[in-house]
């Protein structure tokens, strides 16, 4: 069952803040899991959520750490010494560690790594710091379990038994050479059936998926995806064995991917929350926000052009919005399809083939919707044969013609390295908009010869 948070749990915490009561703070909280506090800390004030961060135990504030929100986790990093962080850190995973880590100063960053009690642990987390955030090597956790081909096997339950005392979840036993270059994964249930004195290189799975320590987080995302892999091992230039990714590494990663995408579809070129501030707000949203506004300006400059027929021909004016409406969400729909097909890496066939389909499609959709436009238009909007007719030979044409903008414009950003997550945004709601109107008024120009 999910936890909720009530407003009487928050009270009865607060009351406890005001009047000290450690012990009563520990039990209450004490059997909760660390993502549930992390939540509860979100809700009190930065003042509290700190007071309450102290009195509990390390081994269980150091989960919670991960959990936080970004600003409550730096006000309360800024609260702590070098030594109390390195005591949080000391409980942590390498790669969790290296994260927070990665968020201090560089000043504090050289004092909490010289408190770092593990040696070993401080320079695993030295070593994931030299990679970039979004690579895999960024991601990596160091702790592992590796057995080298030349053991038996009784030489290798023992070494596992001492490489799993600080792991605290076996997804997989890596086979290593005597160069630690990964040669490939043992399974459990051979290494449970097989004889004690059997050569790990005798039983050993040679077929295993890898990725390299500069492979962009996405690309394992998607790797992982494919073969529905809990763990992938990570391995340097040389092939040597390095670390690994976990499922839950990757999910975070998704998320924030979708994130992005979903923010960037909305016209919002940076990367922000809901609490964040009303200038940051303002930095993320503004751009493309003006960018409409020119798209705007264009589209009353198109309109302006054919200001004689909209004189002469006034009902042309009042379907000028519902052809602008059909071109933004044709766009829309084309490339939000094209985007999932990259981001899936699930598209095939050559370009050609693709924007064919595309017309097909638009096509027998245009000529289902003109249908219902036209005989709409005449019998509930009484408009005169010949506008009606411009109206459907119009949207058809619009819709063809945004179908085919919202297929290629993802594309033509993919290939010069734009995301294409932008092509199902404003900017394409915007041009398909300007040409829709234009193509609209360049039809009723050519039939009625205005």
């Amino acid at each position: 069952m999910e936890f909720k948070i009530s407003r009487e749990l928050i009270h009865e915490l607060e009351d406890l803040i005001k009047s000290r009561n450690d012990r009563q703070l520990e039990v209450l909280l004490n059997d909760m899991h660390h993502a549930d506090i992390a939540e509860i800390l979100d809700k009190l004030d930065f003042n509290e959520a700190t007071y309450v961060f102290k009195v509990l135990d390390s081994e269980k504030t150091a989960e919670i750490l991960l959990e936080l929100e970004d600003d409550l986790r730096e006000n309360i990093l800024g609260r702590l010494s070098a030594k109390e962080i390195a005591e949080e850190l000391d409980e942590l995973e390498t790669n969790d560690a290296a994260d927070i880590i990665g968020e201090l100063s560089q000043d504090l960053k050289a004092e909490v790594i010289s408190e770092l009690l593990d040696v070993e642990h401080a320079k695993d987390i030295v070593d994931l710091l030299r990679y970039d955030e979004d690579t895999a090597g960024g991601i990596m956790h160091k702790e592992l379990v590796k057995v080298n081909e030349n053991w038996n096997v009784l030489t290798c339950v023992k070494e596992m038994r001492m490489q799993a005392e600080n792991i605290s979840r076996v997804h997989s036993i890596y086979v290593v050479d005597d160069e630690d270059r990964l040669k490939g994964r043992l399974s459990l249930k051979d290494l449970l059936t097989t004889s004690s004195r059997t050569a790990i290189s005798d039983v050993y799975i040679r077929k295993l998926n890898s990725v390299k320590v500069n492979t962009e987080d996405v690309e394992v995302a998607r790797i992982m995806q494919k073969y529905d892999l809990e763990a992938i091992p990570v391995v340097d230039e040389l092939g040597r064995l390095v670390g690994r990714i976990t499922i839950d590494d990757i999910l975070d990663v998704i998320k924030e991917e979708a994130d992005k995408d979903y923010q960037l579809a909305a016209g919002i070129s940076q990367d922000i929350e809901a609490d964040d501030s009303i200038l940051e707000h303002t930095k993320a949203r503004l751009p493309w926000l003006v960018l409409a506004l020119l798209g705007g300006f264009v589209t009353v400059k198109v309109l302006g052009l054919f200001e004689p027929a909209m004189e002469e021909h006034g009902k042309l004016f009042f379907f000028t919005p519902l052809i602008a409406a059909m071109a933004g969400n044709v766009g829309v729909q084309s490339s939000a399809i094209i985007v999932q097909g990259l981001a899936n890496n699930s598209l095939s066939g050559s370009l050609f083939s693709r924007l064919v389909k595309e017309v097909m499609l638009s096509l027998l959709n245009g000529l289902i919707l003109a249908i219902i436009l036209f005989l709409g238009s005449h019998f509930l909007l009484d408009v005169e044969f010949i506008i009606g007719f411009i109206v459907t030979i119009a949207l058809v044409s619009v819709i063809i013609i945004a179908s085919l903008i919202g297929t290629f414009i993802p594309l033509l950003l993919e290939k010069f390295g734009i995301d294409p997550a932008l092509a199902t945004g404003p900017f394409i709601t915007t041009s398909n908009d300007i040409c829709g109107i234009l193509i609209y008024f360049s039809i009723a120009k050519m039939i009625l010869g205005f």
